[in-house]
């Protein structure tokens, strides 16, 4: 009996307990509420003093080298292969026959249109002699004519196929591979013969963002370092800046170098490109995210008086990395909001956190 009277006890206290709580609580926020509604309530942000800083525009950028020149190369002609002068690895000059097609089939078409063209002249040498008589009309001359065209046009297609049976390089590089044997049949449709690629230079391909491509010149000079050769100095020369931003509003970039230095750079290493530019004069920043939004929105909160916020129109500038430039607007030694904007409005009481 007494147990059930202690429990019973114990349960009203508890509850109590709960309900004295839980009205304080509400005792204390309706306190608070009643403070921000009259004004009083004060929003937590933190702040960043306007100042003049030195701007250094130097930034490096990660790619890969990639081949001056690279080519697929196909056949032209249909034939046997019979002979193939050239293995992968091997470095060949401009004009240099790597392989040979079967020609004989060539030769005979070439011989036929030959036959066929001398054919074609004789008869126009009839045909002149017989118009001079009255014996042919001018349109039987003309058509004759035609035909000893149609025979010449005919012997140099046949004459360029024969020269196109001797497989020649058509740019100085490496037999990256071969794709042929000896024996293999290759048709006209395009049979992939060779893949030459020329690394005496290569190309360093890099993304730079708006504010970087807009210091960037056709021509600029370009430190550039190789990731395996980390002691090696590179120079490049600046070739291709793109005219549109890619979907990632980068612009890709090409940088030429030479490939002749104490390493060989091999195609598809990766690389930096290193920009460097002379000194800026200071400017004015303020940290990125004070912007209200974006910094598309040009729209800051600066705090006055020690306690409120008021929304001030700027223009921005260059972004700097996680600073960006302030070109009106602002000035020195002016403090602006760096977090915290999303809970204010012009003229809100705010207190600053250190």
């Amino acid at each position: 009996m007494k147990r059930g009277i202690i429990t019973v006890l114990v349960i009203i206290l508890v509850l109590g307990g709960i309900a004295w709580v839980l009205s304080n609580n509400k005792k204390e926020n309706e306190a608070k509420t009643a403070v921000v509604a009259q004004g009083g309530g004060a929003v937590s942000v933190r702040t960043a003093t306007i100042k003049k800083e030195a701007i250094d525009l130097d930034f490096g950028v990660n790619g890969n080298f990639e081949p001056n020149q690279e080519i697929k190369f196909l056949s032209e002609n249909a034939g046997r292969v019979n002979k193939i002068y050239v293995d992968e690895g091997d470095r060949v000059t401009k004009g240099q026959i790597l392989a040979r097609i079967d020609a004989e089939i060539i030769n005979t078409d070439k011989e036929t249109a030959q036959a066929t063209l001398q054919n074609a002249v004789k008869d126009e040498a009839r045909y002149a002699s017989s118009f001079k008589t009255g014996g042919v009309t001018q349109q039987q001359l003309d058509q004759a004519k035609l035909a000893v065209a149609n025979a010449r046009l005919r012997l140099q297609s046949a004459s360029r196929k024969v020269s196109d049976a001797n497989i020649k390089s058509p740019i100085n590089g490496i037999v990256n591979k071969r794709f042929i044997e000896v024996g293999a049949f290759v048709n006209t449709q395009g049979t992939e013969m060779f893949e030459l690629v020329d690394v005496s230079k290569l190309k360093l391909k890099v993304n730079v963002n708006e504010s970087q491509v807009a210091n960037i010149n056709i021509g600029d000079r370009v430190q550039i370092k190789s990731n395996v050769f980390p002691t090696d100095n590179f120079v490049g020369k600046v070739t291709f800046i793109a005219a549109k931003a890619d979907e990632s509003l980068n612009f890709p970039i090409e940088i030429q170098v030479d490939n002749n230095g104490k390493h060989n750079i091999k195609a598809g290493m990766y690389g930096t490109a290193i920009f460097k530019f002379p000194k800026q004069a200071p400017a004015l920043t303020i940290p990125r995210g004070s912007f209200v939004g974006s910094v598309s929105s040009n729209q800051v909160y600066v705090l006055e008086n020690g306690n409120t916020a008021k929304v001030r129109k700027v223009i921005a500038g260059r972004i700097l990395g996680e600073n960006v430039e302030i070109l009106e607007g602002l000035k020195e030694g002016e403090t602006v909001i760096t977090s915290g904007q999303i809970n204010l409005v012009d003229g809100s009481k705010v207190a600053p956190v250190k």
